[in-house]
């Protein structure tokens, strides 16, 4: 069996000590292999971004290790790309310029025509290209992310991370862009993580869907194969039976899970002994005395 690109061994996280620890995940064990398309789905503050910033070397497991290509993850680097939520776009740059940055740091050795040709080849590809001496704040939100993506798909990583990149914009150019992202990634196959509080988005995109569960001392739930035939469509997806098994399948284990954090949180809050003060009592005797 050959080496998974990404593998969590019994990995554990928490911030503070004593009485201010904090535990977000715990004992998580994953193997990410060579091209699938891995989607992982939790609620907000379920440990999403923190499970992810440990593959990019952002953050390390306080227990266990992270390991890319059999070798553990000691910080970021070239080979594992990231698109964040919030673009991270130099607001002085143009949409070319900023795509440059990463391609000059990637590639310094590039001839200047190559590094040329190679940054508008993939402007061009998130069809940006009326746009490439547009600076960010003369970009819709669509437009901006559609750059951080062409940044990050330049340096030609070996694997790609995104962190909720589409969850800021309206559905439709989040529909877009989802399939704008496939497209891209159909074309090499590489290896793809997709971070999500979208199951349906996870559904669409992904080979395979795991949920992260919500809480303190996070864990993974189990694995949901996404055995839909790709190129995928959206409308011919809503009657293919596999799709609702799997939605259902999904939902289901998120609302128990849901259900299960509501109950816990009710049972460890312990209100005041307190009682009401009535018309009559020493309080309001007190009241009408000062008044």
């Amino acid at each position: 069996m050959s080496t998974p690109v990404i593998e969590f061994r019994n990995v554990s996280k928490w911030y503070g000590e004593g009485d201010n620890k904090t535990e977000v995940l715990s004992s998580i064990n994953l193997k990410i292999l060579e091209g699938e398309f891995l989607a992982i789905v939790g609620f907000t503050g379920s440990g999403k971004t923190t499970l992810v910033n440990m593959m990019t070397g952002l953050d390390s497991p306080s227990e266990g290790e992270v390991l890319y290509r059999g070798k553990p993850i000691t910080g970021p680097a070239p080979e594992r790309g990231i698109i964040f939520q919030n673009y991270s776009l130099l607001p002085w740059f143009t949409v070319y310029q900023n795509v440059a940055l990463a391609v000059n740091q990637v590639h310094p050795d590039w001839p200047k025509d190559k590094r040329d040709a190679h940054i508008r080849n993939f402007i061009e590809m998130v069809n940006l290209t009326p746009a490439i001496n547009k600076r960010p704040k003369e970009l819709s939100g669509g437009m901006k992310q559609r750059t951080s993506i062409a940044r990050v798909l330049a340096t030609d990583p070996d694997l790609l991370l995104m962190d909720e990149p589409l969850s800021a914009l309206d559905a439709l150019t989040r529909g877009n862009l989802q399939e704008e992202i496939l497209k891209i990634w159909s074309a090499n196959k590489r290896t793809a993580v997709l971070i999500t509080n979208d199951v349906d988005e996870g559904i669409f995109m992904a080979d395979r869907i795991i949920p992260l569960e919500p809480g303190e001392k996070s864990g993974l739930g189990p694995e949901y194969q996404v055995n839909i035939a790709r190129p995928r469509d959206k409308k011919a997806m809503n009657t293919d039976p596999n799709f609702k098994s799997v939605r259902t399948e999904i939902l289901n284990y998120l609302v128990q899970l849901g259900e299960a954090a509501k109950m816990d949180r009710d049972d460890s809050l312990k209100l005041p002994d307190l009682q009401p003060i009535m018309p009559g009592t020493q309080s309001f005797a007190w009241l009408r005395r000062a008044s």
